[in-house]
């Protein structure tokens, strides 16, 4: 099955991106796709700019109206997602759990078989 981990991470740790600490941020991020990819599970993923490069586009049975900024409101921003091939949703959660994201949330969802 295959599932994406959509990770909505702790605004004070999204900022670390770009901070003094960045390195260490970076190496958690950098050691779990590692991980993902020694297991032989992951199929794709990407990090996200920040949500002020957000622009969104609003449906309605009206038309669409074309927004600036992210369209949840959320106290974490989302800051990018993995795609995993695994046996079950139990596998993918425990690859969700080790997201190296304090204070965030990992939405697992399967994707669409199409």
């Amino acid at each position: 099955m295959k599932y994406a981990l959509i990770i909505h991470e702790n605004p004070a740790n999204h900022s670390r991106r770009n901070s003094p600490e960045a390195a260490a941020y970076w190496a958690g991020w950098i050691a779990y796709g590692k991980a993902l990819t020694d297991a032989g599970v992951m199929t794709g993923g990407a990090g996200l700019q920040g949500p002020e490069t957000a622009t969104t586009v609003r449906l309605s049975t009206n038309g669409h109206k074309v927004q600036d900024g992210p369209h949840a409101s959320s106290k974490e921003i989302l800051g990018g997602f993995y795609l995993i091939d695994v046996p079950d949703l139990d596998a993918a959660l425990k690859w969700a759990a080790r997201v190296p994201a304090p204070e965030g949330v990992v939405e697992v969802r399967p994707l669409l078989q199409m």
